[in-house]
């Protein structure tokens, strides 16, 4: 992967923030805001996948939801092949997700109940060709469904008679159906069994290969994001604390933060399982209401100094390789 292919997607210092209320203020008084994506800035370019990987509550799921306009940012910028994103009107947003689709966590809550999975995959056709004919729908269809390693002969079956695995294969062939540019797959595979999440993983990447996709792919197992990453993007509370290549992340970890969660990847060699150092996080996730000051990863830091308390650090290096710790040099 080269920073001169051409670039998809680009974040800017991207903000959700959302008022919380606890029942307890006066209505004059300000409400607490929970700052759940707090300035982070990434670029993604064309055939990539970038990992996006964290603690749950990191913000990781509000960031997908904001990329693709499902959740209301609170400033910042996000452009799709140069055309600024944040001030869509609804119309203008539907030309855009015909390129931006997304795989959702909960295979089963995403699919309507009601529809057989044949209606549920054709749906963004009728949406987008509302003059297609019926049968063209149908094999374009079942054509998909074989793809994603479905049996054509199960299109007038309901979710309900499908595994886990099956009903994801499903919403992935309903968010490939338009042929998008970008897919968000946002924690495809937490819900699966092991067996089955190495199945989805690899179906996602031989697709990808297929129709040239780029991915987002969202995830709190790092082994997951492992096989199947270009670039990683590591987030703490909101924050976006280091982002590199896959060979820089994995195996030159520059934050506290990233060097705890990559000690705690299970090693296939058991000698070296047993003989590894597990760095182990203290204390608990600071609230992302009433987040530290400075450094927000400080609290839970063992290099942490006075300097931290006081200075929010930015994300800064390379292409290659960015970190945003006071005390780590992302060029050394």
């Amino acid at each position: 992967m080269t920073a001169e292919r051409k670039v998809l997607l680009e974040v800017a210092d991207l903000k959700v923030h959302f008022p919380v209320s606890d029942g307890r203020r006066w209505f004059w008084q300000p409400l607490p805001t929970l700052k759940a994506v707090d300035g982070v800035t990434l670029r993604l370019y064309e055939g990539e996948t970038l990992g996006i990987v964290g603690e749950s509550g990191c913000g990781k799921s509000t960031l997908a939801r904001a990329l693709i306009g499902l959740v209301k940012a609170t400033s910042g910028r996000v452009a799709w092949l140069g055309q600024e994103l944040m001030h869509l009107d609804a119309r203008a947003w539907r030309g855009v997700r015909r390129d931006i689709q997304m795989i959702f966590q909960d295979p089963l809550a995403s699919l309507d109940p009601r529809m057989t999975i044949g209606d549920i995959i054709a749906e963004p056709l009728r949406t987008y060709h509302p003059r297609m004919p019926r049968r063209e729908i149908t094999e374009r269809v079942k054509t998909m469904m074989a793809r994603v390693g479905l049996l054509p002969n199960l299109i007038n079956r309901y979710p309900h008679e499908f595994s886990g695995g099956q009903c994801q294969r499903i919403g992935i062939a309903r968010a490939l159906i338009l042929e998008p540019k970008l897919v968000i797959c946002d924690e495809p595979v937490s819900a699966l069994d092991v067996s089955i999440q190495a199945q989805v993983v690899n179906l996602l990447r031989e697709l990808q290969q297929e129709m040239g996709l780029s991915l987002i792919f969202i995830a709190h197992d790092l082994a997951v994001v492992k096989h199947i990453s270009d670039r990683v993007l590591v987030m703490y509370l909101g924050h976006a604390v280091e982002l590199g290549t896959y060979d820089e992340v994995y195996q030159r970890p520059l934050h506290p933060y990233t060097q705890a969660l990559m000690s705690a990847v299970p090693v296939p060699d058991p000698d070296i399982e047993r003989d590894k150092r597990i760095a182990l996080l203290e204390g608990e996730l600071p609230s992302p209401i009433h987040p530290p000051s400075g450094c927000v990863f400080r609290t839970r830091c063992p290099q942490a100094g006075v300097e931290c308390a006081q200075t929010a650090p930015l994300l800064e290096g390379s292409f290659q390789h960015a970190v945003s710790c006071l005390k780590v040099d992302p060029l050394s």
